[in-house]
């Protein structure tokens, strides 16, 4: 090699990527707004997660309104809000029911046409406290650090952990420790409600009071495996509903008539018919099957070929299926075409291609030119890579996953917490009937009893997309913040 002749230098590697991009570091965006007379401040940010060592293990994303002008902002109630999924983000009570604005669907609750509106709510329940809408690690925003270690944060008990910690950390970032605490969970996100409120009682949080809508505890309620009866029992009164709505029950007065003779007729003698088995006389078998009927507007034959039990799938493709036509899981009052008539399991459910494209649209919009958020990091409505299939649900996986014993165990370390829970008639996810079922089975003591509230609306697992039904509830959470 010639003196004058520098070395050749190997091609250098890219770095292998061993950390997303997290936003932990980058200050909050303050924002001023103003709805009706209620002037309010918008904080958008990142909290970080970390370890003993204070590694940061990721980043939780959040979005917090509060009023302007008191003179002690934290003698004002402070509620945390999450959906479900599990893997979706805060959206639909952040922009369907909770904060200041709201998205518009049709009237009916059908996908309007685009482009579509964010609109002011004026059932917005800042006007009754402040609100911190969170995105649990891998929906919104949230992510791991690493990603080996999401894995960490899906399940059932890191998930906990990682919320527990969040709003420990933001309690104390905003001077918030005196305030009268609450939590709002919608679907799985009524499980985490459930199971924070014993984590934070242990960890010396105590909540003044939970939001349950939709509310799934006990898995066992809702889960069709062989051997367990429960979802046909408890599932069978929305069925009635959605079979009264849909015009298949013209011998009932009304929804309420309906309703009476479901529910007794479920607790009752259904319960005992399926005790038996094939133990079932052809008589009994005969009258429960002709009750079934009446009670769900399917055939009797189609009844008999279920063996007298009618699993949530099939009952959605059966009921309108002479007229080519589904009826939605999440809100049965929805209508969805599927390509054949002659499968067994509607292809999709209508009130979710109804909300995703409209919410999709509006969040990252308002996200970034409202909240002046600005990142190309994409907002996970739902984890894309189907997060709740891998979500681990430790012990609990190998039967039916429950935190109604942790909301007990709650009640009975801080008997001033109060529970209200929001149930639709036409939610087929989560049926009232289920819901009132696990809370029966709580084994509280007597005294707490009344601590528990419910409320029934004339719509599905979203019930706010129904404006009388958005009404009601904000009205309800009010009573609720001035108990």
């Amino acid at each position: 090699m010639p003196e004058n002749e520098e070395p050749k230098k190997e091609p250098s590697k890219p770095e292998e990527k061993e950390r997303y991009k997290l936003d932990t570091e980058r200050e909050p965006s303050v924002t001023q707004h103003k709805i009706g007379g209620l002037s309010y401040t918008a904080t958008t940010g990142m909290l970080p997660l970390k370890d003993e060592f204070g590694e940061t293990e990721a980043g939780i994303f959040y979005v917090a309104y509060s009023k302007d002008g008191l003179k002690e902002p934290r003698d004002r109630p402070l509620m945390f809000s999450f959906n479900g999924g599990p893997g979706s983000s805060s959206v639909w009570l952040h922009l369907g029911a909770v904060g200041p604005k709201r998205v518009t669907l049709e009237s009916d609750g059908n996908l309007p046409a685009p482009p579509f509106e964010l609109v002011d709510n004026p059932e917005t329940w800042l006007e009754h406290c402040d609100l911190v809408f969170i995105d649990p690690v891998g929906t919104g925003y949230s992510r791991p650090a690493k990603k080996e270690d999401a894995k960490k944060f899906w399940g059932l008990q890191g998930d906990l952990d990682s919320i527990t910690e969040f709003i420990r950390l933001y309690l104390t970032r905003a001077n918030r420790w005196a305030s009268p605490l609450y939590l709002v969970g919608e679907s799985y996100g009524t499980m985490r409600a459930a199971g924070l409120s014993s984590r934070l009682i242990n960890s010396g949080i105590a909540l003044s009071g939970i939001v349950l809508v939709s509310s799934i505890l006990n898995f066992q309620t809702a889960r069709f495996t062989k051997g367990n009866d429960l979802p046909y029992i408890l599932f069978l009164p929305a069925y009635t509903a959605t079979a009264w709505y849909h015009g298949k029950l013209p011998h009932f007065k009304g929804l309420a008539d309906a309703l009476k003779e479901a529910e007794e007729f479920a607790s009752g003698e259904y319960t005992l018919a399926l005790t038996k088995g094939d133990l079932l006389s052809e008589a009994e078998h005969a009258s429960t099957r002709s009750k079934l009927a009446r009670l769900t507007g399917l055939s009797e034959a189609y009844i008999e070929s279920t063996e007298l039990r009618i699993n949530i799938h099939r009952f959605c493709k059966e009921l309108l299926r002479s007229e080519r036509r589904t009826v939605g899981r999440l809100d049965s009052r929805l209508k969805g075409i599927d390509e054949s008539a002659s499968t067994e399991n509607p292809q999709y459910d209508p009130l979710m291609t109804a909300v995703l494209p409209p919410y999709t649209q509006m969040v990252n919009d308002y996200l970034r030119r409202t909240l002046k958020w600005e990142t190309d990091v994409p907002y996970y409505i739902f984890n894309p890579g189907q997060l709740w299939k891998e979500w681990g649900w430790g012990d609990a996986g190998a039967g039916y996953p429950d935190t109604s014993e942790a909301l007990r165990e709650a009640l009975s370390k801080n008997p001033h917490m109060k529970v209200f829970v929001a149930s639709g008639y036409y939610d087929l996810g989560t049926p009232y009937f289920a819901t009132e079922y696990t809370l029966s089975h709580l084994g509280i003591d007597p005294s707490l009893r009344g601590n528990i509230s419910t409320e029934y609306y004339e719509s599905g697992h979203m019930m706010y997309i129904e404006e009388k039904s958005l009404a009601k509830l904000q009205k309800d959470i009010a009573a609720l913040l001035k108990e």
